[in-house]
């Protein structure tokens, strides 16, 4: 790309998405000129607003439901969706009309995500959108936004970074990857949320960051959104003279934030409505969730509030009338957010899961257990020997779990500071319960704005300013290698795990496995089966494993392939050497190479074949 004049970045987010950029023009080392973009949006019929914030939803109105002068856009004549803020809006009173949620269907392995099911259960008039189309679609219209007000300076001429959750699988970020492809950003690199918030961080101290920081420190950031809540660990190393930040450990995919936070408060108010004898319809939860939602951040912000009116809307002829009334009490939302989402648990704590129902609706694989605080224990008592290979790291041989020294939040959860104090409060208290300091809390970043702006200042590092975190692959990689045995009525052939990328592998890079051939069924539908681990740091490109613990490798998403046979015969085992590669999107590709001829069969880990 010659001589971009911004770097951009794009937080994705599941329930809003933000657009900033850095000035390359004006802006030297460490010292940079940024902004956030105010996304042009419908916010009702006929009136379009300028906010910071566009949220991740999408409403398929009827044909006869609006008047198509009153969905004109700044730079578009004539909308059939309606984006962002009139779409939250009109999806309260009709959320069968309404996606929501879907990025978090791209890390969802039991279904497809190029199929339109989105929004689920609606009736067949409504058009569908398939999770992937429903990104692509948020990214247009980012595009489109960026290309109306910078019409000198067109996105795709501009470096770009947009985010993702740090737990993605290699699936959900090739997912990604396709539709910055489909929205006209093939350009894109993805980066990792935890790690835009730390960037951030960076950028707003203004240099001032080394100075907050020391060798040996662990920083736990923890990110939590509408959506999903996500852990990272950054160690503070020590090269030439200058700190370097390596990202150490990622945590699980977990679907569990603020949207839940909401839920909750809204069954409790249903609950009381219905000891009033007021029953409420499924459509009427959705308004409520918003009503709770405005309610409780009042209540949050503002310690002298006690309680806060909710009011549910009806459908009936007589709307003022038909409306019921409640109010959310700070009672309610101490006891059901703070106790029920940070509980005070020991640092031995695991989160609890419950026996599934064989059968089950269609839905999101959502966290069964809604504590914060015990997935964070079971996070960290993972990683205790995750500094054990760095320089200047005391080793807590007795230490039941990693002990960090400083703390990022992030997300919009954490506006709240009774949230916050409690989770710092639990931390602390494990700490303390193995004589250790208490974590010092990094500050300074919006909350709301900290990724999509940490996400331009990455573009800027990329461009060979600021500081530069060191990632790689938050996990080791193994592919599944079948043994060669008699057919035993019951008994599946072993399998052996192949280690092809190790943990902290960087991306843009690539390996060559030993010599060692195995060989490639090729001309019919076989299988690969993958396996990643967050815990076994030790193992070298080639490492075969032979047995492993149950938590010491995940089985990942099968990928199911034909590769061509290339003038062989089908099915003929074709003797090959292996080779792994990280492009920078942080998608692992394994590509096989004949002993003979000149053909090359590739599988990425994101369920697809080339």
């Amino acid at each position: 790309m010659m001589n971009p004049r911004y770097a951009v970045g794009i937080d994705l987010g599941t329930t809003h998405c933000i657009i900033s950029a850095v000035d390359l023009s004006l802006s030297d080392g460490e010292q940079v000129i940024q902004q956030v973009l105010t996304i042009p949006q419908l916010v009702s019929a006929g009136t379009v607003d300028n906010r910071s914030m566009l949220p991740s939803f999408i409403y398929l109105p009827h044909p006869d439901e609006m008047n198509p002068q009153e969905l004109t856009l700044p730079w578009n004549a004539q909308t059939t969706v309606i984006t962002g803020e009139f779409a939250r809006q009109l999806g309260i009173t009709t959320p069968i009309r309404l996606v929501s949620s879907a990025k978090s269907w791209l890390c969802h392995t039991g279904v497809d995500c190029h199929a339109p099911f989105l929004p689920l259960d609606a009736p067949e008039e409504v058009a569908k959108f398939s999770p992937l189309q429903a990104s692509v679609h948020y990214l247009q219209y980012l595009r489109q936004v960026w290309d109306f007000t910078h019409p000198d300076a067109p996105l795709e001429t501009q470096t770009l970074t947009i985010t993702i959750p740090a737990s993605f699988d290699p699936a959900a970020r090739e997912l990604t990857s396709e539709a910055t492809q489909l929205a006209g950003m093939s350009h894109a690199v993805l980066l990792e949320e935890p790690q835009a918030a730390l960037y951030n961080w960076i950028q707003a101290t203004q240099g001032e960051w080394r100075k907050q920081i020391k060798v040996g420190d662990i920083i736990l950031v923890v990110d939590m959104g509408g959506g999903t809540t996500d852990f990272s660990l950054i160690a503070v190393t020590e090269s030439e003279g200058n700190l370097v930040l390596n990202r150490i450990a990622v945590g699980d995919h977990i679907l569990l934030g603020g949207d839940n936070m909401d839920l909750a408060l809204a069954y409790v108010l249903k609950a009381k409505l219905a000891t009033e004898g007021k029953t409420l319809e499924n459509w009427q939860i959705q308004a409520l969730m918003h009503g709770c939602r405005v309610a409780k951040e009042r209540i949050l912000a503002d310690a002298n509030l006690d309680n806060v009116p909710v009011i549910v809307p009806s459908r009936g002829s007589r709307l003022i009338g038909g409306t019921l009334r409640t109010e959310l009490t700070r009672a309610e939302v101490t006891q059901t957010l703070i106790n029920g989402f940070f509980p005070e648990v020991p640092a031995s704590a695991r989160p609890v899961s419950r026996p599934r129902a064989a059968l089950t609706t269609l839905g999101l694989p959502y966290a069964q257990d809604a504590s914060v605080t015990r997935h964070l224990a079971s996070f960290l008592s993972r990683q205790t020997h995750a500094t054990a290979e760095l320089t200047g790291f005391p080793t807590h041989e007795a230490a039941s779990f990693l002990h960090p020294t400083a703390i990022l939040l992030n997300g919009g959860v954490f506006k709240a500071n009774t949230l916050t104090e409690r989770l710092l409060q639990v931390l602390n208290t494990w700490l303390a319960g193995e004589n250790a300091e208490p974590v010092r809390v990094l500050t300074g970043s919006d909350l709301d704005l900290a990724v999509g702006q940490g996400a331009a200042y990455y573009s800027y590092v990329r461009q060979g300013h600021g500081v530069r975190i060191r990632g790689g692959l938050a996990n080791a990689y193994y592919v599944g290698i079948e043994g060669s045995m008699p057919a035993v009525p019951g008994l599946e052939p072993p399998i052996q795990a192949l280690c092809v990328a190790p943990f902290g592998m960087e991306e843009g890079t690539s390996a060559d496995l030993p010599p060692q051939e195995f060989g490639l069924v090729v001309g019919e539908a076989v299988r690969f089966r993958f396996f990643g681990s967050s815990v076994r740091r030790e193992d070298a490109v080639g490492t075969l494993l032979e047995t492993w613990g149950a938590e010491e490798l995940l089985e990942l998403a099968e990928i199911e392939a034909n590769l061509p046979a290339e003038g062989r015969k089908t099915g003929e085992v074709v003797p090959i050497r292996l080779r792994a590669s990280v492009n920078e999107l942080g998608i692992l590709c394994l590509e096989a190479m004949p002993r003979t001829g000149n053909e090359r069969w590739q599988v990425e880990l994101s369920i697809r074949e080339r």
